[in-house]
C-alpha cells in the first residue's frame, strides 16, 4: 500500500489517510457510552490500494470536475478529475487544546497534471479527528498571477465522496424533501437534465440511485435502525446520494460481491455549475461528519 498517515485520538477514535489521492480509507469512532471504536466508512474488499487507480470507498476527494468533464478546460481530465489519483504531500500533525488532531495534505501542479490541466492552483486538505467526529476541509487557492494566461478566475467543481458504512436497504437520508434534484439514472439525456422535486420525507437507496440535489440545506442525517451519521457542511451547496445496487455495482471490477448492500454515498460538494476563485484568492469547502448517538428507528 502507498504511504499513509494514521491519527489516533486519546479517546479511541482513529483515521487512516492514504497520500495517494488524499483518500481517507478508515474512520473508527466509538458511540456515546462505549469505549470500543467502530468503523464508519465502507471500503470494498476488492478495492485497488496500490496507487494504480482511485480507491473504491472511504472518502475520496473530487477536484476539479465531478463526473465526466464538461468544462472546456477539463476536457483532457478523467472522470472526477485528478485529485483522487495524485500523490499528495503532508505537513506536521497538530494537536489542539481540546485534544483534536489535525493533519494537512497538499497538492500543487505536477508535470503529469500540467500535461492535462493548465491552471495554476494549490490544494490543501485538512483532516481533523475528534472523539466522535471527523472534519475535512478542502482549500483551493488560485495561484495564477494577473499577467499569466489564462488570467481570469479558476473555475472548478469539488466534492467529498463519502462512503458511509450502513445497511443500504434500511438507510434514510434527510432532510431533502421538496428539494430539486437531477436523476442521473434516467435513460435519456433529456431525462437526466430535467429537474425533479423530491417528495420523500426520507430518501432511500433500495434501487439504483444517483441523484444530485441542487442548493440543498448543507446539513444532513444518514440514519438506519440503531445508528446514524450526521453531515454538516459549509460552502458545499449540493449533495449527491448514490448507491449502485446490483444493477450497476455488479459491473464494477473493484466492487466486492454484494458490496452495494453495505454502504450509502452521501456526498456534499459544489457540482451544479462551477465555483470561481479569482487570482490570489482561496475557496474553502468543509464538512463535519459525526456519530449520531441516539438510536434512530424508522417506522
Amino acid at each position: 500500500m502507498p504511504a499513509e498517515i494514521i491519527l489516533h485520538h486519546p479517546k479511541g477514535s482513529s483515521v487512516q489517510i492514504m497520500l495517494y489521492g488524499a483518500t481517507i480509507v478508515s474512520w473508527r469512532s466509538p458511540s456515546e457510552g462505549r469505549s470500543d471504536p467502530a468503523e464508519r466508512l465502507f471500503v470494498s474488499a476488492t478495492a485497488i490500494t496500490d496507487g494504480s487507480k482511485p480507491v473504491r470507498g472511504g472518502i475520496p476527494v473530487v477536484f476539479p470536475c465531478f463526473g465526466p468533464p464538461t468544462h472546456r478546460e477539463h476536457s483532457n481530465l478523467p472522470q472526477h478529475g485528478f485529485a483522487r489519483s495524485s500523490t499528495w504531500s503532508w505537513d506536521d500533525v497538530i494537536k489542539d487544546e481540546g485534544g483534536r488532531l489535525s493533519v494537512t495534505l497538499t497538492l500543487a501542479p505536477t508535470a503529469a497534471i500540467t500535461a492535462l490541466y493548465k491552471r495554476q492552483f494549490h490544494l490543501s486538505f485538512v483532516v481533523t479527528l475528534g472523539e466522535f467526529d471527523l472534519s475535512t476541509e478542502l482549500h483551493v487557492k488560485n495561484t495564477s498571477g494577473s499577467t499569466e494566461y489564462p488570467p481570469d478566475s479558476l473555475e472548478f467543481q469539488a466534492l467529498f465522496h463519502n462512503y458511509i458504512l450502513a445497511p443500504a436497504n434500511d438507510v434514510l437520508i434527510t432532510p431533502l424533501q421538496n428539494n430539486s434534484y437531477f436523476d442521473k439514472t434516467e435513460s435519456t439525456e433529456e431525462g437526466r437534465a430535467t429537474a425533479k422535486i423530491e417528495t420523500r420525507a426520507g430518501v432511500d437507496v433500495r434501487k439504483f440511485t444517483d441523484s444530485v440535489y441542487e442548493n440543498a440545506c448543507q446539513n444532513y442525517e444518514v440514519t438506519w435502525p440503531g445508528g446514524g451519521i450526521g453531515i454538516k457542511t459549509a460552502n458545499m451547496k449540493d449533495v449527491v446520494v448514490w448507491n449502485p445496487q446490483a444493477e450497476a455495482g455488479s459491473k464494477m471490477g473493484d466492487m466486492e460481491k454484494g458490496g452495494w448492500e453495505k454502504f450509502v454515498c452521501c456526498e456534499p460538494g459544489y457540482v451544479r455549475g462551477f465555483e470561481r476563485v479569482a487570482p490570489g484568492m482561496t475557496w474553502v469547502g468543509k464538512q463535519v461528519i459525526s456519530v449520531i448517538h441516539a438510536a434512530r428507528r424508522h417506522q
